[in-house]
């Protein structure tokens, strides 16, 4: 049978809900399991509800389900939420010691963690071990396979603390393979095969994209959901001669990166929504400088603080039009870890290739949830400078001209210092040379130059995906983060004899119209579904190819899809469905 195995752990902040996740996830994925893993939790450092879903099948897995197997309850709170999704047959893993339950329920497994913890190795700190343990001894896992995790996980400890977590969660174990014996409990069976796959989230994958395309400074202060960017890049960035800022602010945030892309040093910030609103003066300065930079826009609920911990697809507007004049950018949105990886080498490529700034639209869903992904092939990976002049065509120049008027729109580009080309660029409307002025003429004809990058961008820009089902009635459309709920979705109702096309965009502006307009107009009904409250995608359809979407699907309550609410909300809310 194929395997579709899910697990939620729960519990407040502080009582290592994230560890035993992570733990959960990587023996699986270490088993040669495809692993989909997401996680909730709120702004707070100790106290509230926090979780962490992990869900195990034999193929590739984009979403997460909300139907479990197994619960572990680190508190009451958790099965009072979440008790509601267990399948028939799930089980919910608890302390009975510190939480009262129905004795006489079958689906009630008591394993004492903070007495196992105790008792084995004197450190309750080690019950959350314990309930890993535990999750794996219901389902027969090979326990050697977690004390390899384990190990990998706490070496930096030392061997004690190694030992202790394995003895932990030998313990939890061993009582759950006692007291689990005789329920219908899945078994599952690492297959170890091909172990290629690398367990990631959005962010991190991101990161290794970027130092994969040639990044070497990233200036940030820390805000959900890109803080953990700027945490990898200062810890993996060493090893890569990557330099990480950490400054005082979003403004200087930007502004250090437009100086470093203006000395020829492949440069990004990391941001979320409220951050990024600073940036946007700065953000236009290269616009009016040509200078090549990459942003990482993380969104999250707005406005201003919003639910800073959840996940929202509302500001792709704001990505589009953020600054004050016109001039061009492009704007990409990966769906997938996967494609993360390869967007940011992409953005490189392109702000320096056209000399403007590239956004990088993620959120809180792809940014923060693990997916297991092929190694990435690094011979596929290409390094495009653009219009960058070598020393020797530097050494034959008289008079270089930063904003050289081109028919593409792009200046050839010299680096200050750069043999004798005096490079000059300025923030107030220049002349080809970079010195102000003031004229009607001169204005026009930068106002043009610039904008001429478009037609180029244009042609860089990938169409969408467009996956089509024979008889399907509909085609739903979505962008970024979403195309692992939809897809899924699509894949059941196909399934349930009710067929359906998908359009999935993850690069975004410059708009491939075209493409997009030929893609549904031969649809019978076009479906947008998305994070936000005013259908953006759809009106950015509308604007740009004439084509009104004849329903919406949107969700703006901080949580991401699942495939079944998909569906469920295609038969409750869209007409003639």
């Amino acid at each position: 049978m194929a395997v579709d195995f899910n697990i939620l752990v729960g519990g407040e902040a502080g009582q290592g809900v994230q560890s035993v996740g992570m733990i959960l996830a990587k023996t699986f994925a270490y088993g040669d399991f495809h692993v989909f893993a997401d996680q909730d939790y709120e702004s707070r450092v100790r106290g509230g509800h926090n979780f962490f879903r992990v869900r195990v099948k034999d193929s590739e897995v984009l979403a997460f389900s909300p139907e479990l197997d197994i619960l572990v309850a680190l508190n009451r709170e958790t099965i009072d939420l979440h008790e509601k999704e267990l399948k028939t047959g799930g089980v919910i893993i608890y302390d009975g010691e510190q939480i009262k339950t129905p004795a006489d329920s079958k689906k009630y497994i008591n394993i004492p963690l903070l007495k196992l913890a105790e008792d084995t190795v004197k450190n309750k700190l080690m019950a959350n071990t314990v309930a890993a343990g535990a999750a794996f001894g219901l389902i027969g896992y090979d326990f050697d396979l977690l004390a390899f995790i384990l190990k990998s996980e706490f070496a930096r400890h030392g061997e004690k603390i190694v030992n202790d977590n394995i003895t932990a969660a030998w313990a939890g174990y061993k009582l759950a393979r006692e007291r689990g014996a005789g329920l219908n409990i899945p078994s599952l069976q690492p297959k170890i095969g091909n172990l290629h796959r690398l367990l990631l989230n959005g962010n991190d994958a991101l990161c290794l994209g970027a130092m994969a395309g040639g990044c070497k400074f990233v200036a940030g202060y820390p805000m959900t959901p890109s803080s953990s960017i700027l945490e990898y890049i200062a810890d993996k960035g060493r090893q890569y001669g990557v330099v990480m800022v950490h400054v005082e602010d979003e403004i200087s945030a930007m502004n250090m990166a437009v100086g470093a892309g203006y000395t020829g040093v492949r440069a990004m910030v990391a941001t979320s929504g409220g951050g990024f609103a600073l940036m946007v003066e700065a953000l236009a300065l290269a616009g009016m400088t040509e200078t090549p930079v990459v942003a990482v826009l993380g969104q999250r609920p707005g406005p201003a603080t919003g639910l800073p911990t959840r996940t929202e697809q509302a500001e792709l507007w704001f990505a589009l039009h953020a600054g004050h004049g016109e001039f061009p950018r492009a704007v990409l949105a990966p769906s997938t870890a996967a494609e993360a990886f390869y967007a940011a080498i992409k953005a490189f490529n392109l702000a320096e290739k056209y000399q403007t700034p590239v956004i990088i639209l993620t959120d809180h869903h792809l940014a923060s949830s693990y997916t297991t992904v092929n190694r990435f092939d690094l011979s596929q990976v290409k390094i495009d400078r653009g219009e960058l002049l070598s020393d020797t065509e530097v050494s034959k120049m008289k008079d270089y001209k930063r904003h050289l008027v081109t028919a593409s729109g792009i200046s050839p580009r010299a680096l200050p210092g750069q043999g004798k080309a005096l490079v000059v660029t300025d923030s107030d409307e220049h002349d080809e040379a970079g010195h102000m002025i003031e004229d009607a003429a001169t204005r026009n004809m930068q106002v043009q130059k610039r904008l001429r990058k478009l037609t180029g961008l244009r042609r860089e820009i990938a169409g969408p995906e467009l996956k089509t089902s024979p008889g399907a009635g509909a085609t739903l459309i979505g962008w970024g983060s979403t195309y692992g709920a939809i897809s899924e979705a699509a894949y059941i109702l196909k399934q349930d004899g009710h067929p359906v096309n998908t359009l999935h965009l993850s690069e975004i502006w410059p708009f491939p119209a075209e493409s997009v307009a030929v893609a549904l107009g031969k649809s019978k009904q076009n479906i947008v579904i998305e994070g936000n409250a005013t259908a953006q995608m759809a009106g950015l359809i509308r604007r740009e190819t004439g084509i009104k979407a004849d329903a919406s699907i949107l969700k703006y309550d901080g949580r991401p899809f699942s495939p079944a609410e998909i569906i469920s909300r295609l038969h409750e809310e869209v007409k003639a469905w």
